[in-house]
C-alpha cells in the first residue's frame, strides 16, 4: 500500500508543472509583437533589448504592411515619406530697420527606402527640427534682411527663389527633397498700413483731378470750335445781306400780306422808292 504523502506530493508536482506551462504559454502569447506600417509611410523594425540578446535593427518595410507575429520584442518606428508643408513665422528688421511680419512655407518629401538612415542619423520623427528647421530660418533671415520693407512684396518671389536655392544646396546629400518654397502674408506695422492707404487714396484723388482737368480742356475746345463756327456763319451771312437783297425780302412779305385774306393794315417806314427802309441814309 502506497503511502498517502506519496500521492499528495505527485499532486503537487502536477499542478506545478501545469503553472510553469501555462505561465511559459502566457509569457510567450503576450510577447509576441506584429509591428504595422501605414500607407504613405515606411517603418523602421527594431528588437528591444532583452535580459539576453543586443535587440537593436531588424528591417524596413513600406505601407501598408505588417511586419509579422513574432515572438520577439519587435517595435516600429513610422516615417511619413510624402512631401508636407513646414510653415515658419517671422518677425525680421528688413534692411530700412522696419520690423516686418510674415510666413515662410517650405514643401519638403523623404526619399523611398531611406528610412533606416532617417531614423539612425537625423533623429526620426523630429528629422525636420532637428537638421532643418533652424538652417531654413538662417536662410530665410539672411535674404530678407538684404531688401527694404516696400520692397518685400515686389521681390517675394525672388526672395522664395534665393531661399529655395540654398535650401536646395543644403539638403542635396540628404535624404530629404525640397519640392517647393513659398511666401505667406506680409504684414507691416499699423503706422506704414495706414501711410499706404494715404498714399493710395492721395494717388486716386490726384488721378481724378488729372481727369477732371482733362474733361475741362476737352469742353474748352468744344466751346473753342463752336464759337469759331458761329463766327464762319456770321461773317458768311454778313457778307450775304444786302440793302437790295432786305428790300427783295420785304417787298415779298408785303405782296403775301396784301394776298392774305386776313389782311392786316402794317405802317413801316419806307423810303423815296416806296419800299420800307432796311437802312438808315448817312
Amino acid at each position: 500500500m502506497k503511502p498517502r504523502n506519496s500521492g499528495m506530493q505527485t499532486l503537487v508536482n502536477n499542478l506545478t508543472k501545469g503553472a510553469i506551462l501555462a505561465g511559459v504559454v502566457g509569457f510567450g502569447l503576450t510577447a509576441c509583437t506584429n509591428p504595422s506600417t501605414p500607407a504613405g509611410e515606411e517603418g523602421y523594425v527594431y528588437e528591444k533589448p532583452r535580459i539576453f540578446g543586443e535587440g537593436g535593427y531588424q528591417g524596413t518595410m513600406k505601407g501598408p504592411a505588417n511586419y509579422g507575429v513574432s515572438l520577439l520584442r519587435n517595435e516600429v518606428v513610422n516615417i511619413d515619406m510624402r512631401p508636407n508643408t513646414y510653415t515658419e513665422a517671422f518677425k525680421i528688421l528688413a534692411n530700412d530697420d522696419l520690423n516686418i511680419k510674415f510666413d515662410f512655407h517650405a514643401v519638403i518629401g523623404i526619399q523611398s527606402g531611406s528610412v533606416k538612415t532617417v531614423v539612425e542619423e537625423y533623429g526620426a520623427q523630429n528629422w525636420y527640427k532637428r537638421f532643418v528647421r533652424e538652417t531654413f530660418r538662417t536662410y530665410v533671415r539672411d535674404i530678407v534682411q538684404k531688401y527694404d520693407s516696400g520692397e518685400l512684396k515686389t521681390n517675394r518671389e525672388q526672395i522664395a527663389q534665393e531661399v529655395s536655392l540654398r535650401l536646395q544646396t543644403y539638403l542635396s546629400s540628404t535624404p530629404f527633397k525640397l519640392a517647393n518654397v513659398v511666401v505667406g502674408d506680409i504684414n507691416y506695422p499699423a503706422i506704414v498700413a495706414n501711410a499706404v492707404e494715404k498714399k493710395l487714396a492721395a494717388q486716386q484723388l490726384l488721378a481724378e483731378k488729372e481727369t477732371q482737368k482733362e474733361i475741362a480742356r476737352k469742353d474748352a475746345e468744344i466751346r473753342v470750335e463752336e464759337a469759331k463756327g458761329i463766327a464762319q456763319a456770321q461773317k458768311i451771312i454778313n457778307a450775304t445781306l444786302t440793302a437790295n437783297y432786305l428790300q427783295h425780302e420785304a417787298i415779298n412779305a408785303q405782296v403775301k400780306m396784301a394776298e392774305s385774306p386776313n389782311h392786316t393794315t402794317v405802317y413801316i417806314p419806307v423810303g423815296n422808292n416806296g419800299v420800307p427802309l432796311v437802312k438808315g441814309a448817312n
